[in-house]
């Protein structure tokens, strides 16, 4: 009995780009003087895809990085279909202009559904690929990306009675790109907490929260039997105030230069701990200064989907999570 096997993809056409950076165009700016500074090139600026060489790898500002990009010109639908088809099975199109040729494309691919992440859940283990048809005649494919998530985008069952505010889901997909969370057993230390969003995830995970901030928590994150809130200053608490934390999070409204000293403080103090924090940029944003976030020993930054203008600081035990950008930036 013969077995029939995918057929080859055809010969991928010359480029002179390693990498795709999707960008909201808020954050361009940003993405463009973060590769310059980390010696890459930008070769092309395509809507929302920028390309670049030099340095591959992923970039902090990007919502997602294709990491191994190739361009095929194709003379029709079903030929886009079977070259993708030969790839790989799993792919989100990702679309610039000619929507409808790329729905006529994308129809004849594999259906994936993406289902809202109930958290805590593991993110997909399964490679997604991405493509986009960028004229009528050619299009950019990577079979291999930053994230796993169609645009690098995960969408969550979200919670709308239990958190105060909206910010407990970049802290959702901060854990849920680490891969791992704080568990009963586990104190952890949430710095600016109120009105109490961080510490609401935190506490329903079962850890114990000691919670600083100046301002009162939401009463009903303050009862609860495993938070414990401080009235105090989040950058004048140390390690001799708070004993031992497995977990340091701080999703603080401040100025990167203070919040990157509380940075350095606390991955010091606490060097067996893991460090979330929130990197608010303000304005135009300084790379020399974001850049300095690195030279701390398992940095690393991420654009995360809930973040606005700015960043997420990540210094994990395991040294990840993968889909954020660490120096010097690598493949």
């Amino acid at each position: 009995m013969k077995h029939e096997t995918s057929p080859e993809p055809p010969a991928p056409l010359p480029i002179d780009y390693d990498t795709v950076h999707v960008v909201e165009a808020a954050h361009q700016a940003a993405l463009v003087d973060e590769l310059a500074h980390r010696g890459s090139r930008v070769v092309a600026i395509e809507g929302d895809l920028v390309m670049s060489a030099g340095r591959p790898g992923v970039a902090a500002w990007a919502s997602n990085s294709w990491l191994a990009p190739a361009e095929y010109s194709l003379a029709s639908i079903n030929e886009a279909a079977r070259t993708l088809k030969a790839i790989q099975r799993n792919w989100h199109g990702h679309h610039l202009a000619h929507f409808r040729r790329a729905e006529l494309i994308a129809a004849k691919l594999p259906t994936i559904r993406f289902r809202p992440l109930a958290f805590p859940s593991m993110p997909p283990a399964a490679p997604l690929g991405a493509w986009s048809l960028v004229a009528r005649d050619r299009m950019i494919v990577s079979p291999r990306c930053s994230r796993p998530f169609a645009d690098g985008q995960p969408v969550f069952v979200e919670d709308r009675h239990g958190p105060p505010n909206r910010a407990y889901l970049k802290l959702w997909e901060a854990l849920t790109l680490a891969r791992h969370w704080p568990v009963a057993g586990q104190r952890c230390l949430d710095l600016g907490a109120s009105p109490g969003g961080w510490s609401w995830v935190l506490a329903e995970l079962g850890a114990d929260v000691l919670a600083i901030d100046r301002a009162p928590l939401a009463p009903a994150i303050a009862h609860r039997a495993n938070v414990h809130p401080q009235a105090g200053d989040a950058f004048a608490i140390d390690i001799d105030t708070t004993g031992p934390v497995d977990w340091v999070c701080s999703d603080l409204i401040a100025y990167p230069e203070r919040l990157l000293a509380l940075a350095h403080y606390w991955c010091r103090a606490a060097p067996r701990a893991n460090v979330i924090l929130t990197v608010k940029c303000q304005g135009t944003v300084d790379t020399d200064l974001i850049a300095a976030f690195y030279e701390i020993p398992g940095a690393r930054l991420a654009h995360l989907s809930a973040n606005k203008h700015e960043l997420t600081f990540f210094r994990l035990a395991d040294g990840g999570p993968a889909e954020a950008a660490r120096w010097p930036a690598d493949a």
